[in-house]
């Protein structure tokens, strides 16, 4: 005779749960570069921007790039998170979205953005941007509601 312990079996994911969490990380890797390679003022990668360009980005306030910095490095741990089956994607991938929008807000409202980067291509490339951010969080938690997470 076994005795129940309260303690619930986690719920095994299949093989979608794996093709968007590798997806997830490869996006957010792609966007851990960009940010690496754009504070690190990498020469060869930058060489593709104008000189109004390298100026815009080498010129974001402090803020700016702290909130950049932690909606690319959570969006990254989120993913990590997410392939590691743990509940605290969750908050991490809310934060991340968060940090996101905050450099959208000063991209886009409180600078010139949308003109200096190529008009509005930037936009929609921003916005999925914001659609992946928001559906991994939204992602996340209905898997932690499933049990998925733990």
């Amino acid at each position: 005779m076994s005795q129940d312990h309260g303690i619930v079996a986690p719920v095994r994911p299949g093989w979608k749960f794996w093709t968007i969490g590798v997806v997830a990380l490869l996006w957010n890797a792609i966007g851990a570069l960009d940010y690496v390679m754009t504070q690190t003022r990498n020469e060869t990668y930058m060489s593709g921007y104008t000189p109004e360009q390298l100026e815009y980005f080498y010129g974001f306030p402090a803020w700016v790039v702290a909130a950049w910095a932690i909606a690319v490095w959570s969006a990254v741990l989120g993913s990590v998170l997410l392939l590691m089956r743990k509940r605290l994607a969750v908050p991490v991938f809310l934060v991340g979205f968060i940090a996101m929008v905050v450099t959208t807000i000063h991209n886009f409202l409180l600078s010139d953005g949308m003109r200096i980067m190529g008009g509005p291509g930037v936009l929609v490339f921003s916005a999925m941007i914001f659609l992946v951010a928001l559906g991994l969080y939204l992602y996340s938690r209905s898997l932690a509601n499933r049990g998925v997470l733990v």
